[in-house]
Parts: structure tokens; sequence; C-alpha cells
């Protein structure tokens, strides 16, 4: 699991600690079950402090993505690969901008402009 900030990103860095793994867990890099590098191994490799890393793993925990268990380190909790509905709902968009007469390079476009 290789895990990168943006440096350019004004979030704070517990929220881009968060996303990186939201994101890798959506994309399979991370599967249920995965043990992670501990805070400290996290920290290290990413260059920042241990106890911001410790605040992005505590809120994925909280939303149910992760597990700590004494012992056994901090795992990815069961059914967390699942792409958190974000797939299933651009699926949805991609068919309803069909069905208003939308190509998904529009739909693209649409979302380039949002930026």
């Amino acid at each position: 699991m290789l895990l990168r900030l943006d440096t350019s990103d004004t979030r704070p860095l517990h929220e881009q600690v968060a996303a990186a793994l939201r994101r890798a867990i959506a994309e399979g890099e991370c599967r249920a079950g995965d043990r992670l590098p501990s805070a400290r191994d996290l920290s290290a490799a990413l260059d920042i402090n241990v106890n911001t890393v410790l605040r992005g793993l505590r809120e994925l925990r909280d939303e149910g993505l992760l597990e700590f268990r004494r012992g056994r380190g901090i795992t990815v909790a069961e059914g967390a690969s699942r792409r958190s509905g974000l797939q299933i709902r651009v699926r949805e968009l991609v068919a309803e901008a069909s069905r208003l007469g939308y190509s998904r390079a529009d739909v693209i476009d649409m979302i380039r402009g949002l930026t």
C-alpha cells in the first residue's frame, strides 16, 4: 500500500490521511481483514506526526471502515471495500443523464466544469 499526500491540498493532514485510506479501500488496495501498517510506520512513511495519522485512522474507525484490536492492530473492516456507494451513485448519474439525452462525455464535461 502506497499512500501519498498532496502538498498543494489545503485540507488538514488528518483528513488527507483518511481520504487516502478511503480511496485505497475503495479501489481494493486494502481488502476486508487486511492489516494496515502501524500509525508510527504510516507517520514515518508520510513524514507527518503520528497523532495526525491516528486522528485520520480514528475517523475511519468511527465510519466503520477500520477496526482497532489489541494484539491484531488496525484492520480493514468487513464490507469496507465496497466503494462506499460512490460507484453506484455514479452509475445512477450516468443512467439519469442518458435518460435526459446527455452522453457520458457530456457528464464528464459537466464534472470538469465544477472544478
